[in-house]
């Protein structure tokens, strides 16, 4: 490694809290990337980030926590809007919203969980 890369890698070391909460934020966001193509586990992976985090209050991934669940809240709640939507005004094609607000709250829900997962795994808070 030349003097520029080693100065730049600089070992970070964290609290044993610290360390719990990233690895406990990591399981909750992996319950929650295989809920994508399951849906129970997006369920238990919101449920473990609001059994886990109390544990997590004062550590640099506390916020972590709350973008999971925030993200469960509104891709459970959004959707039901969008499929009674979808019901409600099947028949008149001009007033469609129920399709796009499901397929918005996907993909915003898929970015919610990717960009937890690259601030985690760099070892940053969500809101960093």
């Amino acid at each position: 490694m030349s003097e520029l890369q080693e100065a730049n890698v600089a070992p970070q070391s964290f609290s044993e809290k610290d360390e719990a909460a990233k690895v406990n934020a990591l399981i909750a966001y992996g319950l929650m990337v295989v809920g994508f193509f399951t849906g129970i586990f997006w369920i238990i992976g919101a449920v473990w980030a609001m059994v886990k985090k109390e544990d997590a209050k004062g550590s640099i991934f506390e916020d972590h926590f709350s973008n999971i669940i925030k993200t469960f809240w509104f891709g459970l709640g959004l959707p039901i809007l969008g499929i009674v939507l979808t019901f409600m005004l099947l028949g008149y094609p001009i007033l469609f919203v129920g399709y796009p607000i499901l397929f918005v709250v996907w993909i915003w829900s898929i970015y919610k969980v990717v960009k937890g997962l690259s601030k985690i795994t760099a070892n940053k808070a969500y809101s960093s």
